[in-house]
């Protein structure tokens, strides 16, 4: 299928799923293609009624020759330059789903005239998502003032395919399309993620027996915010009545006690991810922009410079998703901890019920915690603050401030995947838990149980936990992303 574009009203969260995920095409709509011909005509227009006016990249040099003026036959040469010696940065790519995302973002600036790019550019950008694959684009390295580096490594193939006029290679690498395409890619993880670690979080606390009041739909009230009302019920939803039986007679830890609250937390993170991804995605952030002038003597509008190539509010909702995992990593191995600890969980101790003859040591599964303490620290180390750079991007003159948008997208990529782990290493022993007492798996569970006891139907008897650990990570990672 295809997604017809005609305003920047159209790019929704929706869309960037159907595109980046999904794999399905953006057509430009007879509306979209109006307005980027009237765009480019008010630029032509504006350098026609004035040679001497200053537009960036234009009829100035970039960067730090933005003070050089351009003769014309030098405003040709540089327009027809290929971005692809400032494609400086190496590493790990990017998953093909976030270059999808930055691609669909990218033609936000076009769809209405405000970057005045040449339609038949635009309409290549719009075609490389017919491709069968995209230029990888690295996620290291960027330390750039704004995006070139990333976008040049993504665009300078179609500059290079087709002639570009001026400014068409400057709307190409310009404005934040890369930052609006990592939070986008945040949050459709976050929303998927945060579900599958309800799941486990009830698949625990039941396990615990921990009491129901702990979820008590009065709370939802008391506690004053969406976040934790969602959590509270979507825990009951889950749980339902539990087992029926006698539940423990006294309150559970705090680990078990706080998870509402902690879920509500990432869900607050989850849905600042959303909105801030669905604001950028409409957002024009191009350099220099058009802007109209109604009302005075600039009858094509003029173009100015702006700093919208930064978007830190994309910094801010990762940094608060890469918290969040961090969070629920601690809570993940908290309870593992505590349901093998027969003292506190009142089960039997390290959930192990001796045959004859003494010990069966075999279910040990003690060393599980330890696993999800190195994934929880980890993750503590990506949920440090993503703060702007303190050095010089470039080191010297007019790019002194680099953008830190890619480096917050890594921390909560890398953040997520360790509390997919922790999850992973929860799981089994909660399973256990109910196992050894008798208890059966709530029905609202019963999706995720069998998934894992098609892994390993009876986990407490592998000599080996770290692989089958892992093949359940990988079973929850795809349910989290697009396959």
């Amino acid at each position: 299928m295809t997604v017809l574009v005609e305003t920047r009203a159209d790019f929704t969260l929706e869309t960037a799923r159907r595109v980046a995920w999904d794999g399905e095409g953006v057509e430009l709509g007879a509306r979209a293609r109006a307005a980027m011909r009237l765009g480019r005509q008010r630029l032509e227009r504006i350098l026609e009624r004035d040679p001497d006016v200053t537009i960036y990249g234009v009829t100035t040099g970039l960067g730090q020759l933005a003070r050089k003026r351009l003769t014309p036959e030098e405003r040709e040469r540089w327009a027809a330059m290929s971005p692809a010696r400032i494609a400086a940065s190496w590493g790990d790519p990017l998953p093909e789903r976030v270059v999808r995302a930055i691609v669909l973002a990218r033609l936000t600036n076009f769809v209405e005239g405000h970057a005045a790019i040449s339609p038949e550019i635009a309409l290549g950008v719009a075609a490389m998502l017919d491709q069968d694959s995209l230029p990888e684009v690295p996620a290291q390295g960027q330390g750039g003032a704004g995006e070139i580096l990333s976008l040049s490594h993504l665009f300078s193939g179609l500059a290079e395919r087709m002639k570009p006029a001026a400014k068409d290679v400057l709307c190409l690498i310009n404005g934040s399309p890369s930052a609006t395409g990592l939070v986008t890619d945040a949050a459709l993880v976050a929303d998927r993620r945060l579900d599958l670690a309800a799941q486990i979080f009830a698949l625990a606390f039941e396990a615990f027996n921990a009491p129901l009041d702990h979820l008590d739909r009065a709370l939802d009230g008391y506690w004053n915010n969406p976040h934790d009302a969602w959590a509270l019920l979507r825990l009951r939803e889950l749980l339902g009545d539990g087992h029926g039986g006698e539940r423990r007679p006294y309150q559970a830890p705090v680990s078990f006690r706080i998870v509402p609250r902690m879920l509500g937390q990432a869900r607050r993170a989850a849905t600042m991810a959303a909105e801030i991804a669905a604001e950028s995605l409409q957002a024009v952030t191009d350099n220099p922009v058009w802007i109209d002038c109604v009302g005075d003597d600039r009858p094509f509008g003029r173009f100015i410079s702006t700093g919208g190539y930064h978007n830190p509010h994309a910094v801010l909702a990762m940094d608060a998703l890469s918290a969040a995992c961090a969070n629920l990593c601690v809570l993940a191995a908290r309870h593992g901890a505590k349901l093998l600890d027969g003292a506190v969980s009142l089960l039997p101790d390290q959930l192990n019920v001796p045959e004859a003859g003494g010990d069966d040591r075999r279910a040990y599964m003690g060393c599980l915690p330890m696993a999800q303490t190195g994934y929880e620290e980890e993750a503590r180390i990506y949920a440090q603050a993503t703060l702007l750079p303190g050095g010089e991007s470039g080191g010297f003159g007019q790019n002194d401030v680099a953008s830190p948008v890619f480096l917050s997208w890594s921390k909560q990529d890398r953040a997520g995947r360790c509390l997919d782990m922790a999850l992973a290493s929860l799981v089994p022993i909660a399973l256990r838990a109910l196992d050894v007492t008798g208890r059966p798996v709530p029905p609202g569970l019963a999706a995720l149980e069998e998934t894992i006891r098609e892994i390993e139907p009876d986990i407490a008897q592998r000599p080996a936990f770290g692989p089958v650990v892992a093949s359940i990570a990988g079973a929850l990672r795809r349910d989290i992303y697009p396959s």
